[in-house]
């Protein structure tokens, strides 16, 4: 699913794993034994890797430091009654997220059309549409940029890819030609992609996202679960519910003939194969017995995460009128969105503020009042004084989040071939990337996938 404001589903969904760790060959087998395989982590990937292992009767144990399983997809009722369910973690599904999509229809899921239509608030006027605040000139270049890319081979975007990396996409951008307004809009929406603003982030790793966005698609906005996207991870545990344990702080893990993970208060698991999906802070915090690979623990100390506050505020009726609101402003509360869309029962609905970077840390340490007022007075422009519908305020801010310090991944200059590289170097212990944005969401859940499917060929014997 989403890396992004949008993405925050894959990469998160932007939906999102973290890091994942793979134990070492598993030639090492004789074919009498039994193999267990342990599970470090009951976010998505964890648990999409725990329910291969559970139809293909692989032996498993799942262990998760949270009290709930989902990691940072975290969906949260903002009415009694498990009503108005508002995603404060991963949020968005793209329609070519089919891994993601196939696991809904397997479970039955299902999931509604979530696009939105963007307005904008932009030096205190209203505009219908953000897109008539671009230039034509610019949209046309941009245009181009975009399709050239698309048309390119694979070695030419790599050769294209190597000499944009080392800088930022705000300089991309202003060397294209993009300038004044353009420039300033580009920041605003763009930012709310990688949690950071622009100057922050790799030219290659924005330009190759923006350009794969599948066709008909507003930035892999394009769908979310019914009834909140923790759905699928709740009804994947509810197969194997004795195979999770929740609020399990892996402290120290021991690779040898077989795997040891120590947990906090002394209690040990014990398997043979080792699949660790968490954010790379919670990975470092494990003791490794052997260490992680001076390389690989370079490059994660180098990896920074995304910093995202969702600020959502209940109204007790929905006055933007149009289920597919959403609002581009130059306040302190940056972008709106309706959380609520298409949820029936209530007049009720809910808008999120949503903000990243230093905006972000600072609004995160403000008091709902204080966070009121400022949404009072950004959305005056459209609404007028809309203060009287407010009803509840929830705020969560993920560059706070005890086990990953940012809601997800991204690559800033000069890091995509460097980073992605150490992160993938094919040695005793694998190490898969943190997933950056929304293809590599899907890609990461594959991937566990094909892991499984390895293990599945050699277990097949044993049983």
């Amino acid at each position: 699913m989403k890396l992004s404001r949008r993405t925050f589903l894959q990469q998160s969904l932007k939906l999102t794993a973290g890091a994942a760790i793979v134990s070492s060959p598993i030639s090492a087998f004789a074919i009498h034994q039994k193999p267990k395989v342990l599970i470090i982590g009951a976010g998505f990937a964890g648990l999409s890797a725990a329910y291969h292992c559970h139809l293909k009767g692989i032996p498993f144990e799942v262990i998760e430091s949270r009290d709930r399983v989902g990691g940072r997809v975290f969906s949260y009722p903002m009415m009694e009654g498990n009503q108005l369910i508002t995603e404060l973690g991963a949020e968005w599904i793209g329609n070519d997220h089919s891994f993601i999509l196939k696991l809904c229809d397997q479970f039955g899921i299902p999931v509604q059309d979530n696009q939105l239509k963007t307005r904008a608030i932009y030096k205190g006027r209203y505009h219908e549409s953000v897109q008539d605040l671009f230039s034509r000139k610019w949209s046309d270049k941009y245009s181009s940029l975009l399709s050239y890319y698309r048309n390119l081979s694979d070695e030419k975007k790599e050769q294209l890819g190597r000499s944009i990396d080392p800088i930022d996409w705000w300089r991309y951008l202003y060397n294209a030609g993009c300038t004044d307004t353009d420039l300033e809009l580009h920041e605003l929406m763009d930012s709310t992609d990688f949690g950071e603003s622009i100057r922050h982030v790799s030219a290659y790793a924005a330009l190759d996202e923006y350009a794969k966005t599948s066709e008909g698609s507003i930035n892999q906005m394009d769908k979310k679960m019914t009834g909140g996207n923790q759905t699928l991870a709740r009804k994947m545990m509810e197969l194997f519910p004795d195979r999770v344990h929740s609020g399990v702080h892996v402290l120290q893990i021991i690779q040898n003939k077989r795997v040891q993970v120590i947990c906090k208060g002394g209690r040990t698991f014990e398997g043979d194969r080792l699949i660790c999906t968490v954010p790379t802070l919670a990975l470092k915090k494990m003791i490794w017995q052997p260490a992680l690979p001076s390389s690989m623990l370079r490059a994660i100390d180098q990896l920074q995460y995304a910093r995202i506050n969702k600020h959502a505020t209940r109204y007790s009726e929905r006055f933007w009128k149009d289920e597919s609101f959403d609002l581009l402003t130059d306040t302190s509360a940056h972008y709106f969105y309706h959380a609520t869309k298409l949820q029936t029962g209530t007049d009720k609905g809910v808008l999120i503020s949503y903000t990243i970077g230093d905006k972000a840390a600072v609004v995160a340490n403000q008091s709902d009042a204080v966070n009121a007022e400022a949404i009072r007075q950004a959305l005056k422009p459209a609404f007028g004084d809309i203060d009287a519908y407010r009803e509840k305020q929830s705020n969560y801010y993920w560059g706070n989040d005890a086990y990953s310090l940012g809601a997800y991944a991204f690559y800033g200059k000069g890091q995509w071939f460097e980073l992605f590289e150490a992160l993938n170097q094919n040695i005793f212990i694998p190490f898969l990337q943190e997933n950056i944005y929304r293809k590599t969401g899907k890609v990461l859940w594959r991937v566990l996938w094909r892991q499984a499917e390895m293990l599945l060929k050699n277990f097949k014997s044993s049983r």
